[in-house]
């Protein structure tokens, strides 16, 4: 990190590492943590360590990653290495759900950094990943587990985010956004927290009471119908774990969100936000959906990787999760695109391909996954979002009846 040379700099980072132990996951006496960061956050990753042991953790696990070693083991490792995942792995994850283990995820990647790696390649490990870790996503799925994704500032990232700055002061500009939008200089950032939670909570309530049976969508290339399951449950930031411990799944976060059912989806949409998946930016996307599958699409960027997502199975290609963001969310606001899904689907209207969260229709945490598919939930390996939301998006609430009420007007809650 350029600047811990910088007292202020690091008493903001020690600040922000007690929000992800303490906000984030929640961490309490006797529960095991573990960290995926990258390498070159070390100081971040000894301060979210240090601030978690404090709170009582009874360990900390560490999963380093690194985005040059990940490149090389994409580029030219066997194909039989990208597409098995060692069984220790599985076993590893197992190990961590039989503790209910709090995941941290600090997410630092250069937007950019696997677009010289074959799409096929990318898709195949993404794949297998996403097969033997199943266990683990479904539990983070069901909210069984805490867990949380934050975000650190690299330089790779931080010069594509700001491309006229140089690379230091590129570093501090994505730091000083991402301890804006993270509350970190707020004078009581957890109390900050605990406020901004309530308020998103409150607009959940008022969703959840109207029991909507479809959202219809208008914009510029946007018209798009999408159902939602009967029970269905809008959730604000904050979530629950199976013991009953609040957390923060994102931060920052400005949504709120439930499953869509992922047999009603007709019409098309457009993306208004550049989405980095697997390594490789994808722009300018479009869908057209009939009875809720993905029937045709295009990208203007990353055509051959979006189509590879939606390959993955036959759940890529249907709805995991409708969320609502106004655009006068201050990550809207900032201007910036962050070519980061954490921050730029807080800027934003966005959907998801994939997997819908368990959580998200009334008893679902508690149902199989046969069930959860009668229910209407989308079952899949992979989830992943995208912005839909400008200025110019309405979105109109459909009652059983018939009857509409605004819900979006040019962007903002009606």
């Amino acid at each position: 990190m350029l600047q811990m040379k910088n007292t202020t700099f690091y008493q903001n980072l020690e600040t922000y590492a007690q929000l992800v132990v303490e906000v984030g996951v929640n961490v309490q006496k006797g529960h095991t943590i573990v960290l995926s960061v990258s390498v070159d956050q070390a100081p971040l990753a000894r301060l979210i360590t240090e601030k978690a042991y404090a709170l009582g953790a009874a360990e900390v696990i560490v999963q380093w990653t690194d985005d040059a070693i990940q490149r090389s083991f994409l580029t030219h490792a066997e194909d039989d290495r990208l597409a098995i995942v060692p069984q220790y792995k599985v076993d590893q994850a197992d190990d961590w759900l039989a503790k209910g283990a709090s995941r941290i995820s600090v997410v630092s990647t250069d937007p950019g950094a696997f677009a010289s790696v074959a799409g096929d390649r990318v898709a195949t490990y993404q794949a297998a990943s996403g097969k033997a870790l199943l266990n683990l996503r479904k539990a983070s799925q069901a909210n069984k587990i805490s867990w949380t994704v934050v975000a650190a500032a690299s330089v790779e990232w931080a010069q594509r985010v700001f491309p006229d700055k140089s690379p230091e002061k590129a570093q501090e500009a994505l730091w000083d956004q991402i301890f804006q939008t993270t509350r970190v200089y707020e004078n009581n950032p957890v109390e900050a927290w605990k406020n901004h939670d309530e308020l998103l909570r409150k607009k959940a309530n008022e969703l959840n009471a109207e029991q909507f049976d479809a959202l219809h969508y208008t914009a510029p290339g946007t018209d798009l119908t999408i159902g939602l399951p009967s029970g269905h449950i809008w959730e604000g930031a904050g979530s629950f774990n199976s013991r009953g411990e609040e957390f923060m799944a994102n931060m920052p976060t400005e949504e709120v969100f439930t499953a869509p059912d992922a047999n009603r989806v007709d019409g098309y949409i457009s993306s208004t936000k550049p989405l980095s998946y697997g390594g490789t930016i994808l722009s300018g996307m479009q869908f057209t959906f009939k009875d809720g599958k993905v029937i045709d699409y295009s990208a203007e960027q990353g055509q051959e990787t979006l189509a590879s997502l939606l390959s993955i199975d036959e759940g890529a290609k249907h709805l995991g999760e409708v969320a609502l963001v106004p655009n006068q969310s201050p990550i809207s606001q900032s201007g910036l695109t962050f070519f980061n899904t954490l921050f730029d689907e807080n800027a934003s209207n966005h959907l998801a391909l994939g997997a819908a969260y368990a959580f998200s229709v009334t008893g679902g945490t508690e149902m199989t996954e046969e069930e959860l598919k009668q229910a209407g939930l989308n079952r899949s390996q992979t989830h992943v979002d995208f912005m839909v939301g400008s200025s110019h998006m309405n979105i109109d609430g459909i009652k059983k009846d018939g009857s509409r009420v605004p819900i979006f007007r040019n962007g903002e809650w009606a």
